[in-house]
């Protein structure tokens, strides 16, 4: 296989990488609909600022104590978990728009949920590549890809939601996001682990495990 796309021999790591393609456009298409959904409710900047805050701040708060539970707990079942209820999340939106019923305190709620997952689905994606890439020789490439293919959704996402709202409304982006956990939810069962994950001994302390973290990080 080409240089560039080695990492993709491994059948592991190929089944996840187009699983969360189809994954990640549709996250965008998501993104892109709730923007415009409660400008077009609102019109007003500054809430359409504080609803997306509401997405992001449980991020800065989770992510950190995140790492040190993800340590301990079997990654594969928190993305199993994590992916399953961002379809729900996506899901519950797209019945609200359908139904004619959605109100900013919904999406507020929702993403809250939604950066609530996002903030054990994140790292624990980030930690299972290095359990699916069986030649460690090919890490590297791996991440590369994932940047790759994180910036391709970037572009593609945005694109589809913009002619999807103008056709048929911002309905279908949350319900095409909702389908597309399919894939990646069928590529996480048709993954067969050779090299199953060693959880890190529990000792109880999580914010010693914090602190390690934190030191580790500043030193690196």
């Amino acid at each position: 296989m080409n240089e560039t796309f080695r990492a993709l021999r491994h059948r592991n790591y190929r089944l996840f990488y187009f699983g969360h393609g189809m994954s990640l456009i549709g996250t965008w298409m998501q993104r892109t609909a709730t923007v415009w959904l409660v400008y077009r409710l609102t019109q007003s900047p500054e809430v359409l600022g504080n609803v997306d805050f509401s997405g992001q701040i449980a991020g800065v708060v989770l992510i950190p104590l995140a790492g040190v539970f993800l340590d301990r707990w079997n990654r594969y079942r928190v993305i199993l978990w994590t992916q399953l209820l961002s379809m729900v999340q996506a899901l519950a939106l797209a019945a609200l728009v359908f139904s004619d019923t959605i109100a900013v305190w919904h999406i507020v709620v929702l993403n809250i949920l939604l950066g609530i997952i996002n903030s054990f689905d994140m790292p624990a994606r980030q930690a299972f590549v290095s359990q699916i890439i069986e030649d460690k020789a090919d890490l590297p490439n791996a991440i590369a890809l994932n940047s790759a293919l994180f910036n391709g959704a970037r572009i593609i996402g945005p694109s589809v939601a913009g002619l999807a709202i103008a056709v048929f409304g911002e309905g279908l982006c949350y319900l095409f996001n909702g389908l597309s956990y399919v894939a990646i939810l069928w590529a996480l069962l048709a993954i067969k682990l050779t090299r199953p994950q060693t959880p890190a001994a529990d000792s109880g302390n999580i914010l010693e495990g914090l602190k390690e973290g934190c030191v580790y990080t500043y030193k690196s």
